[in-house]
């Protein structure tokens, strides 16, 4: 997707000056468009970052907590769905 705060740059540019420009990148967040003949054919972005296994922990716990009211009612819906669930007819996928 094309971003308006992207730097253009053409293939030469960045083939010269590929480890600086990866560092930006990488270390300052910054994006690159980069451009044959004046043309974009390329975009250089930061990779999306997710969470590691070993964070989960601490955002499981940092997750609401529900109430007591709150948790009867959710034990109750989910004991209409699983009903609701067995009283489907037949296999589903059956043509």
């Amino acid at each position: 997707m094309l971003s308006y705060n992207m730097i253009p740059i053409s293939v030469t540019q960045l083939a010269r000056n590929l480890a600086d420009v990866v560092n930006r990148v990488v270390y300052r967040g910054e994006e690159f468009i980069v451009l044959r003949g004046n043309r974009p054919v390329a975009e250089l972005t930061p990779a999306p970052r997710g969470r590691r296994v070993s964070e989960l922990p601490g955002v499981l716990a940092a997750l609401p907590r529900l109430g007591a009211d709150e948790a009867d009612r959710f034990a109750a819906d989910l004991a209409t769905a699983r009903g609701d669930a067995d009283r489907l007819p037949g296999d589903p996928w059956a043509s």
